[in-house]
């Protein structure tokens, strides 16, 4: 699954910590996402959809692999 989580990051200037304390996980989790080494929960993925304000669909994306 591909996601735009750094630069949604940019647009709202956030670091991961900051990120992570919106949503309450850990820097190396945003961290582990971002670089696609770990598939958010839909209660996780919802969480970061609302710090962006913006629909999950947005963030995340599903590949053919997928």
């Amino acid at each position: 699954m591909k996601n735009n989580i750094k630069i949604q990051r940019a647009i709202k200037d956030l670091t991961q910590e900051e990120l992570a304390n919106k949503i309450g996980v850990s820097r190396q989790t945003i961290n582990s996402i971002e670089t696609n080494r770990y598939i958010p929960s839909t209660l996780l993925a919802l969480k970061i959809s609302e710090v962006f304000e913006t629909n999950v669909n947005n963030i995340f994306e599903l590949e053919e692999s997928d």
